[in-house]
């Protein structure tokens, strides 16, 4: 059931991401023809007035169709309401709507989320960091490490009870590249010494591609009011937009440490199925998560993606007419073949992954 409700968080997301579009162009009056939630074969389809409206096999996906390029369509080439016949800035505007819708609704999940489960009132912190290794290729994974496991001590000198552990791990690990350290973990009620080397970055620190994190649970209260609750989720909001470009950052600057990170819609849902098993409010602040992280990758400017179209209307108003459309379409298919094929890598890997654990779950079980 958690798998289920995790799928249709991305789903809802895609439908947010494609209403923006949608809402954008028919409230300027721009004609879209088709509105679609997912991809490949139809399984529900209802014809309105000016849009055929379909549900497709594939929930992962979505689009909304304009006349401009249809042979079929019975529209004059010259009308002022395709889109393609409209100023830049109208153009601009349903372009980018979706990106702006699912920013929008990231907010009122954070928003949603403290409303429900209450405001963050303070931390209790246990002995430890939680840790869990990056992927199965970093140092920390191949010493032994686990998701879940709890840090205890390292170096012979335990922990201290609160976030400054973090520090401490932090700043041993970075402080000893190519030099063997020893880490007690406990792991459910077993405790156990590993030993680990940290590899040396281009900066000549340690790293063994690991994430901490503090070690207890927060303590909720209920807001005084809206006012608090809107205030916080906008702090919250901006946090994690930041933290989502800081990400993006990292990945062009330092490309080999990171590219193991990169998700698939396969790790998305699994994620979003342990957050979902574990209390279901955390499906709110998972949405608001994946919903930024949507907007910020569709603001990109590459093709296939609505930044690419927002590029090419930059390049139109520059020149002051647009490019020839041999050109647009050609990059845009480019573009398209690509993310397609980073979509099936990500997914058959993933998928992969995802057997191999089960596999290894049934010889123990058996």
């Amino acid at each position: 059931m958690s798998v289920l409700a995790a799928i249709a968080v991305l789903a809802v997301l895609i439908l947010v991401h494609e209403l923006g579009h949608f809402l954008a162009a028919r409230s300027q009056g721009i004609y879209a023809n088709r509105f679609s939630l997912g991809f490949g074969p139809v399984l529900l389809k209802y014809q309105g007035s000016q849009t055929e409206y379909t549900i497709r096999a594939f929930p992962l996906g979505g689009f909304v169709g304009f006349p401009d390029d249809d042979p079929d369509s019975e529209i004059p080439p010259n009308d002022p309401n395709l889109l393609r016949n409209r100023p830049i800035f109208d153009r601009a505007i349903v372009i980018s709507a979706g990106v702006i819708a699912n920013l929008i609704f990231a907010y009122l999940m954070l928003a949603l989320q403290l409303g429900i489960v209450g405001v963050p009132e303070k931390f209790n912190y246990q002995p430890g960091v939680i840790v869990k290794p990056v992927n199965e290729q970093s140092v920390a994974y191949q010493a032994g490490i686990r998701e879940g496991d709890i840090i205890l001590a390292i170096n012979g000198q335990e922990l201290p009870t609160g976030k400054e552990a973090t520090s401490l791990i932090t700043k041993e690990i970075q402080n000893h590249p190519q030099q063997e350290i020893e880490v007690k973990i406990q792991r459910q009620n077993q405790q156990n010494a590993l030993k680990i080397t940290p590899q040396s970055n281009p900066q000549g620190k340690g790293v063994v591609g690991i994430e901490l994190v503090a070690n207890g649970k927060a303590s909720y209260r209920r807001a005084k009011d809206v006012g608090e609750i809107f205030n916080l989720a906008s702090n919250r909001f901006q946090q994690l937009v930041v933290g989502t470009f800081q990400g993006f950052g990292q990945l062009v600057t330092n490309f080999q440490e990171t590219v193991g990170q990169v998700s698939g819609p396969v790790k998305i849902v699994k994620i979003g199925a342990e957050l979902a098993a574990n209390d279901s409010s955390n499906l709110l602040s998972f949405a608001a998560i994946i919903s930024i992280n949507l907007a910020i990758i569709n603001i990109l400017p590459l093709p296939a993606l609505d930044g690419g179209q927002l590029a090419f209307l930059l390049i139109e108003g520059l020149l002051g007419k647009p490019l020839p459309n041999k050109i647009q379409e050609g990059v845009m298919q480019t573009g398209l073949v690509l993310l397609l094929g980073l979509g099936i890598f990500l997914i058959v890997k993933e998928t992969t992954q995802l057997t191999f654990q089960l596999e290894w779950v049934q010889k123990l079980l058996q």
